[in-house]
């Protein structure tokens, strides 16, 4: 178990490498007393997603948009290099002991990177537990050992084909924790229904991770679900039952039509957006930024000569942290979801009278 206690906030988060479960606590000592309420930052990220890849050699192909699903990354017309090796290593080094676990991505499939053996392994080492999300497209059969001691869990995207199944079962052959990383949008809704209707995911996975569409990088605003759509409420309410809560996770943006539809579901097991409060995203190019999503540059920070901790206190991310604080002020459920997604409120899917944008 990996604990981490935060002076500066007091309250405490543990870890378990083994399993991925987790739990923070504002009770910070002996002599703590349990306010009811979730700390609202930490003093440095709990959990990082890496932008390794800077850019992704299916792009020109195309194969986000034939399977369906609009890259936020805009693989088909941004390329950088990838991170170096050497900037991964800084990253880590100042992690030791501050952060659970990182999300290993990019604009690309992170097995890919020229030097994915050695991130994998270093992370590790140093106490920090790797896990990424491929489309499977070109991953390799070989790889699955290194995957399986070092990775804590690994996604396969849902891109319906022949290399998505072949994926999902090199991992589960492996004895991988692997999950499914599906993109609801306007488009795919009713496959997700039925899926989880008629449990039609590959037998054997962790999770269907249901994560929400946003329209950035190619996602368009076509694609944005509405709160008023009856597919919607049916969805969200399917997971009322325990059979089918139990198979599947959430993206935080998906926390205001869990609480509005999935009143089954604890609100203490839902988690409100984490990006400047406890997540952060590391670009290719070596920038901070509270979330992936977010590509306002000036809400980006350089890291170089300058470091996270640093960063994560600087007054880009304070101004970011002020979205959460001002919206939805009088809603008695804000501590639960915090009015929804900072950065792209249109996605929030909330129907209160008192919501704010």
């Amino acid at each position: 178990m990996m604990i981490i206690k935060d002076e500066k906030y007091r309250y405490m988060s543990a870890f378990d490498p083994d399993t991925g479960r987790g739990i923070r606590s504002n009770v910070y000592d002996s002599d703590g007393k349990d306010t009811g309420l979730d700390p609202f930052m930490g003093s440095f990220p709990e959990l990082l997603d890496i932008g390794i890849m800077g850019h992704c050699i299916h792009g020109q192909t195309g194969l986000c948009l034939q399977s369906g699903v609009e890259c936020y990354q805009d693989g088909l017309n941004l390329s950088e290099p990838n991170m170096s090796f050497e900037d991964f290593q800084a990253i880590i080094d100042e992690c030791r002991g501050k952060t659970f676990q990182i999300a290993l991505g990019g604009r690309g499939d992170p097995e890919m990177h020229e030097d994915f053996l050695r991130i994998i392994e270093y992370a590790r080492d140093n106490g920090v537990v790797p896990n990424f999300t491929t489309s499977g497209f070109g991953l390799e059969e070989r790889l699955m050992p290194y995957i399986k001691e070092y990775c804590g869990a690994v996604a396969v995207s849902w891109y319906r084909s022949e290399y998505t199944n072949r994926a999902i079962d090199l991992f589960l052959s492996a004895g991988i924790r692997t999950n499914i990383h599906f993109c609801l949008s306007n488009a795919t809704i009713d496959e997700a229904i039925e899926m989880v209707e008629e449990k039609k995911y590959p037998q054997g996975i962790n999770r269907i991770i249901f994560l929400l569409h946003k329209p950035v990088g190619l996602g368009t605003q076509k694609q944005v679900l509405q709160v008023d759509d009856p597919r919607v409420r049916h969805f969200f309410s399917l997971f009322n039952l325990p059979e089918n809560a139990d198979k599947a996770g959430f993206d935080s943006c998906s926390v205001p039509a869990l609480l509005e539809f999935s009143r089954n579901i604890h609100p203490m097991c839902m988690e409100a957006c984490e990006a400047g409060r406890f997540s952060a995203y590391i670009s290719p190019d070596f920038r901070l930024y509270p979330c992936s999503f977010e590509k306002d540059p000036n809400f980006g920070v350089s890291l170089r000569g300058l470091g996270i901790e640093a960063a994560w206190n600087s007054r880009q991310f304070h101004a970011f942290r002020g979205r959460f604080l001002e919206r939805c002020p009088d809603c008695p459920r804000r501590r639960s979801c915090f009015g929804g997604c900072p950065v792209a409120p249109e996605i929030t899917l909330c129907n209160s009278r008192y919501r704010s944008t």
